[in-house]
């Protein structure tokens, strides 16, 4: 398949690029890159870099006062604390840093990090009733606890004291409590907004330090950037020098937790980067908790015994790879789903439910599947207590909070925010809220998905240099990705499967300059592209080292015929799947989308000639030299084909002659009466 996304160039000025590599003193492709993010000003690329930043006072954050006195009170009386974290990755490194440091301090300190299947997310009470029978007297909620308000009341009935420190937006009323340190407080008075809740955990145990953060940075800045990087907030500002630092730390060696960790994930001997953190081994840390009990990724951090991190790096190891496994299975579970209703494939919204599956990874596999078909996607498991447990992802453009919000009056709860939501829902009612969330889509503008490219680039540049220049960006994450190029008019001249068959490698020019380039998770027996075309490639450059030599790894992340308007395919795409969803066409519309007979014919015998067509519709229509614009007709005219049974069609997509003799009349396809075919 072609991509189904529009790629956007920025507009920026070179010379300005020029101009802030003079005043900067910085490598001149920096100054490109950082002037086609946005930066226009010496100020605000050295602010963008992090050029003598620090972190802010910890008491800039509203309440930060309040919980130092209410802390030291009870560490100095020996009262039981408890530290109450979540199960992902952000909650349990923010756990981590609080008990061990309240623990080096002495104090009467446990904690406490809920199931993610048995209690859910944040302070219930439950717990609460189950902490204050152990005797506890203050609870430290971190990364959790701004929506507690029901748990923070009981707390309150018994006698715990209750600080909270969170970092997601808080409701209109803030629990009761001693203190709440959230960065998103309407009052709140500090000057940056984004940190994850380890960065406010950070802030909390520097602020027992009285304010001094080096002390705090030299024991735990590889676990701040750790929960940092993984939570993807905005890699900009505080938490860039959050990761800067323990990213520093992590590549001089320290921790025997993250160390096992990196030798399980066959980092050891790599340089540790954020793209390191984000998938080798945040998802290990997150699969610890979607998969069963968090408390074995706090002990991997809190561990100083080395044989015991190699214990607890290798059970979190393993239970990831249950986690790839049960995702992998949820995922053939859909689409064996959208093979019985093909028709749902081409909802604005797509929603899929199954049975019982596995509530720590449905979120994952939504995000899987919104890569997959262009659309916000939403994933309920039905549980047996008859309840539906829903994770949603979505596009930019799209409001899955809104999309909830409208329809909340048949949920049982929901939250979440533009791009990411979760809800429950009684689960005779999915049916009524597959519809009704569709019906809103339908009132919303059709949005095309979009992959952002830095800038253009020639192949002559790609040099180890680039890659020079590239790491004074880093760390890469949300808000600072990392970079990505667009290498225009390519010539292919080879294309090959990798020696294990699992992805593809192209070699492709321009003029003189020759990439070499890999194309991850593609199969090279329906893989759309040929030696000879002329291709767009959308790339990232990486280092690779082998036996010594260092070499510009070219990684393909997105590729498409250089003739062919990008927008113009989506469009067209979103045109098909307003047919096939039934909706009312203009006439503009019926003229795109009704194929001629000719354009019928050319494509029956385009198959019949090849035997067996698995490339896709969209290099079937070029190989014929059809025009982007006459996308959707010649999906149509494949779709009537085998409709009337003149084509075969199979599961995984490849076509075939059926076998008809008999004549049939194109007008009795549903498709083309559909659209007016005459």
């Amino acid at each position: 398949m072609l991509s189904r996304k529009m790629w956007t160039l920025p507009e920026f000025n070179k010379d300005l690029a020029a101009s802030l590599a003079e005043d900067c003193g910085i490598d001149p492709f920096v100054a490109l890159l950082l002037a086609a993010r946005g930066c226009k000003t010496p100020e605000e690329a050295e602010r963008f870099l992090c050029v003598g930043e620090v972190l802010e006072d910890p008491f800039a954050l509203r309440d930060m006062d309040k919980a130092v006195e209410c802390i030291n009170r009870a560490v100095d009386d020996f009262e039981r604390i408890c530290v109450y974290g979540d199960y992902d990755a952000d909650g349990v490194t923010a756990t981590a840093i609080v008990y061990s440091y309240l623990e080096s301090q002495g104090a009467n300190v446990a904690y406490y990090i809920p199931s993610r299947m048995e209690e859910g997310y944040g302070l219930c009470e439950e717990a609460v009733e189950k902490l204050y029978a152990e005797g506890t007297g203050l609870i430290i909620t971190v990364d959790n606890g701004i929506s507690a308000h029901a748990a923070a009341s009981r707390a309150a009935e018994l006698g715990i004291k209750l600080i909270v420190t969170d970092h997601h937006r808080p409701g209109e009323v803030l629990p009761e409590a001693v203190a709440v340190i959230d960065p998103h407080r309407a009052d709140d008075g500090s000057a940056f907004h984004d940190l994850a809740g380890v960065g406010v955990a950070l802030k909390l145990v520097a602020a027992l330090e009285g304010g001094d953060y080096e002390a705090v940075l030299e024991d735990f800045a590889d676990i701040a950037a750790l929960g940092t990087i993984a939570d993807i907030v905005p890699l900009v500002s505080e938490n860039r020098v959050l990761a800067l630092r323990g990213l520093a730390v992590m590549n001089n060696g320290g921790r025997c937790g993250i160390e096992a960790l990196r030798e399980k994930s066959g980092m050891a001997e790599k340089v540790m980067n954020a793209t390191g953190i984000a998938f080798g081994l945040a998802p290990r840390i997150n699969a610890a908790g979607r998969m069963g009990n968090a408390e074995r990724a706090v002990r991997l951090l809190l561990t100083e015994d080395v044989v015991e991190a190699q214990h607890y790096a290798e059970e979190i190891h393993e239970v990831n790879a249950l986690r790839h496994e049960t995702e992998n299975e949820i995922l053939a579970s859909v689409e064996r789903g959208l093979r019985e209703r093909p028709e749902s494939r081409y909802d604005k919204v797509l929603v899929v439910d199954g049975e019982n599956w596995h509530q720590g990874v449905i979120g994952i596999v939504a995000s899987r599947l919104v890569e997959r078909y262009a659309r916000p996607v939403i994933v309920i498991s039905r549980e047996s207590d008859g309840i539906g447990k829903g994770s949603g992802r979505s596009i930019d453009g799209f409001s899955l909070f809104d999309a909830l919000r409208h329809v909340s009056d048949m949920l049982l709860h929901f939250g979440g925010h533009t791009l990411a939501a979760g809800f429950s829902i009684a689960v005779d009612k999915i049916e009524d809220f597959r519809r009704a969330v569709n019906d809103y889509a339908l009132t919303q503008p059709d949005v095309l998905p979009r992959l952002a490219l830095d800038f253009r680039l020639h192949p002559s540049q790609i040099n180890l240099n680039i890659l020079d220049s590239l790491t004074q960006l880093e760390p890469f994450g949300a808000g600072n990705p990392m970079p990505l190029f667009g290498l225009y008019h390519m010539t292919l001249k080879t294309v090959k499967p990798t020696n294990n068959g699992k992805h593809v490698t192209l070699t492709a020019c321009r003029g003189e300059a020759f990439v070499f380039a890999v194309k991850f998770g593609a199969d090279a027996d329906t893989f759309p592209f040929k030696a000879g075309d002329v291709v767009d490639l959308a790339v990232r450059l990486d280092r690779n080292e082998y036996m010594g030599e260092a070499k510009v790894s070219v990684q393909v992340v997105d590729i498409r015929f250089s003739d062919w308007d990008g927008e113009v395919v989506a469009k067209n795409y979103v045109l098909y799947d307003k047919i096939k969803r039934g909706e009312a066409l203009n006439e503009k519309m019926r003229a795109y989308a009704c194929p001629d007979r000719e354009l019928i014919t050319r494509i029956y015998r385009f198959v019949r000639e090849k035997g067996v067509w698995h490339r896709g519709v969209e290099a079937l229509a070029f190989r014929l030299s059809l025009e982007a614009r006459e996308l959707c007709r010649a999906i149509v005219a494949l779709d009537a084909l085998c409709e009337l049974g003149i084509l075969r069609e199979d599961e995984d997509g490849a076509v075939c002659a059926a076998g008809q003799s008999q004549k049939v009349d194109l007008a009795n396809a549903g498709i083309l009466h559909t659209i007016g075919y005459q």
